[in-house]
């Protein structure tokens, strides 16, 4: 049975995540933004704590002994695994106070799953990645064709005009979704990464894929969660095989 928020007062939410280098900032990990974007996105009054991850706190080992983060405490419960965390605030915060977050389209969380992973081996496999690279540029290829499709509620069937080609500005159409959440960190570490490590640059031709991340840096939900690109490239720098 779906849980409800049904007070009238706010939850209490603390959201726990991976600091930066510098023990403070926003670091590296794109879970740990998804769940960010989630809570921003839900319009609930949250805490961000940053947990360096090189010397962690006592208080912190003795609250989720084990646990990296992101991990969250609600109403002072700690909730541990991101994806659960995620299905308990799209069920907990839910209408008529929250907005749902949920795609209409599964194809939408679909079709940008196995880009994170394919990046991965490209730049573990850098230098010697050419075929690394034709299997990543045929995910953002997937994700392009997608985005440059019209989803079913972009069509007029009563319209003697044919959409050929989506203008919609995110995964699901003109709100940003769970989909969003999970890929836009994702696609945000690729674009820094491989471009320091590996010289490659999301082509140009894949304008589904450049109006959609054009859209979302344009979000405070996105761009303020990012971590700087230093975190991205310090995260990376062992990962990738030096020439």
């Amino acid at each position: 049975m779906a849980l409800r928020q049904t007070s009238d007062r706010e939850p209490s939410i603390e959201l726990f995540i991976r600091a930066g280098h510098d023990g403070e900032n926003v670091g590296n990990c794109p879970f740990c933004q998804r769940l960010f974007m989630v809570l921003w996105l839900k319009g609930v009054k949250f805490t961000v704590t940053t947990v360096d991850m090189r010397k962690k706190p006592a208080e912190l080992k003795d609250l989720a002994p084990g646990t990296n983060p992101p991990f969250l405490l609600y109403n002072g419960t700690l909730k541990t695994d991101f994806i659960k965390i995620e299905e308990f605030l799209e069920q907990t915060l839910a209408p008529p106070r929250y907005p749902h977050l949920s795609p209409q389209n599964k194809e939408s969380f679909d079709v940008g799953a196995d880009i994170f992973a394919k990046f991965s081996a490209f730049i573990k496999n850098s230098p010697n990645n050419a075929v690394q690279e034709k299997n990543l540029l045929r995910e953002f290829q997937r994700l392009d064709n997608y985005l440059n499709s019209p989803l079913p509620e972009e069509i007029d069937h009563n319209s003697t005009e044919t959409i050929t080609v989506s203008k919609r500005k995110f995964l699901d159409g003109d709100r940003l979704t769970l989909a969003d959440c999970n890929l836009l960190p994702k696609l945000h570490i690729i674009k820094v990464a491989a471009k320091k490590y590996c010289d490659f640059d999301i082509p140009d031709d894949f304008t589904g894929v450049w109006r959609y991340l054009q859209n979302a840096y344009e979000r405070d939900e996105f761009r303020q969660t990012c971590p700087a690109d230093i975190e991205i490239e310090k995260a990376y720098f062992s990962v990738a095989k030096r020439k």
